[in-house]
């Protein structure tokens, strides 16, 4: 056996390896996840559950909106806005 085809074997018994604790990752992910849907569809205040997910849901929607959409104003904008205020608060 040559050097490049036990490295060949140890790169596919690694990707092999990867995949599997992946997909074992995901049964046990997913399966707990079912759990407690199941839990949360047993209780008796769904819809009050759902109605604040909703709401919270939108208002993490509204900050990630707010956090990469909205442009803030210029620096030099603010200073002149507030120049003119002073301005006129003195009465000049």
């Amino acid at each position: 056996m040559t050097r490049e085809a036990g490295r060949r074997d140890g790169l596919d018994e690694q990707a092999v390896l990867m995949v599997a604790g992946l997909a074992d990752l995901t049964v046990s992910t997913l399966s707990s996840a079912v759990g407690t849907l199941r839990g949360l569809l047993r209780r008796s205040d769904t819809a009050e559950l759902a109605a604040q997910a909703e709401s919270e849901l939108m208002a993490r929607g509204r900050l990630a909106l707010d956090r990469y959409a909205a442009v803030s104003p210029a620096h030099l904008e603010i200073l002149a806005r507030h120049a003119q205020a002073r301005k006129a608060a003195d009465g000049v």
